[in-house]
C-alpha cells in the first residue's frame, strides 16, 4: 500500500494473541499483493489494463468495488474510483484494510490496541490504566508543527491532504488537483468511511464538506483551508495538545 503499518497492543502475551498478529499482518500482506497499482500482477493492476472484468476478477476486489459505488454515492460523488475511466480504489482500501486488521486483534480478546495505517489511526480500549489514546494530527501550514490532538477510546481518525504527497487528491468533477484545503481530518466509528471521507472532503471544499459532514451520524471533520483557516465540527474530538 506504498507506506508502513504499526501495531500497538497492551495485552499479556498469549499464543492467540501471538496468532493473531500474524493474521492481521498477513491480511495486510494480502491486501497489498491484490490491491497494489504498483505491482504488474496485482487483480487490479489486470483490472486496470483490462485483462479481466469486475465481474470476473477476486471476490475481494468485487467487494472493494461495491463499496467504492457505496462510497460515491455517500459522498454526493466527490470520491470516484473511477475518475480517469480506470478503476483506483486506493482511496478506500487501505482504510479497510487496517479496520479489518484491527478487528482481528478485537477478536481474538486483545482490547487495548491501536493499529497505525500511514497516519489513518484506528484505536480501542487504552494505552494504560483509566488513560485514553491520543492521535496527534501533523499541520500542512508547517512542517514538523502539530494541529491538534485527537483523544478517544474507540475511535477512528483519518487525514487527507497535501503534507505529504503534495496537491494529489484529484477532483473527479474537474479532473484537476483539488486545492481548496490543505487538509482533512474526519473521526467516526470505522476507518474505512473516516479515511473516504477525509478524501471526500478534500474535493468538496470546506464550506460544503461541514455541510455535508452533519449528515453522517458519528462522523466529524477538521478542515485546514487554503488561506490558512482551521474550522471544527461543533463535535469534534479535541483535546489539549499538551
Amino acid at each position: 500500500m506504498g507506506t508502513v503499518v504499526s501495531f500497538a497492543l497492551r495485552h499479556r502475551r498469549t499464543p492467540e494473541l501471538r496468532t493473531a498478529l500474524g493474521k492481521a499482518v498477513a491480511l495486510l500482506h494480502e491486501v497489498d499483493r491484490e490491491f497494489s497499482p504498483f505491482l504488474p500482477d496485482s487483480a487490479v493492476s489486470r483490472l486496470r489494463r483490462g485483462e479481466s472484468g469486475r465481474a470476473d476478477t477476486t471476490p475481494a476486489v468485487r467487494r472493494v468495488l461495491e463499496l467504492c459505488d457505496l462510497a460515491h454515492s455517500r459522498t454526493r460523488g466527490a470520491f470516484d474510483a473511477w475518475a480517469d475511466g480506470r478503476p483506483d480504489p486506493c482511496g478506500l482500501v487501505k482504510g479497510w484494510a487496517a479496520e479489518r486488521a484491527w478487528r482481528v486483534l478485537r477478536e481474538a480478546g486483545a482490547t487495548d490496541v491501536c493499529v497505525n495505517a500511514g497516519g489513518d489511526v484506528r484505536v480501542g480500549g487504552a494505552p494504560g490504566p483509566g488513560g485514553t489514546w491520543r492521535i496527534g494530527i501533523a499541520d500542512p501550514r508547517v512542517s514538523g508543527r502539530l494541529l491538534a490532538v485527537v483523544a478517544g477510546r474507540d475511535v477512528a481518525v483519518a487525514t487527507s491532504g497535501t503534507t505529504e504527497r503534495g496537491a494529489h487528491i484529484i477532483d473527479p468533477r474537474t479532473l484537476s488537483p483539488a486545492t481548496g484545503l490543505l487538509g482533512a481530518t474526519v473521526t467516526g466509528p470505522e476507518l474505512l468511511w473516516a479515511d473516504v471521507y477525509a478524501t471526500a472532503a478534500m474535493v468538496l471544499g470546506a464550506r460544503e464538506a461541514h455541510r455535508w459532514i452533519t449528515a453522517l451520524p458519528g462522523y466529524a471533520l477538521l478542515t485546514v483551508a487554503a488561506d490558512g483557516e482551521v474550522r471544527a465540527s461543533s463535535d469534534f474530538p479535541l483535546a489539549p495538545l499538551g
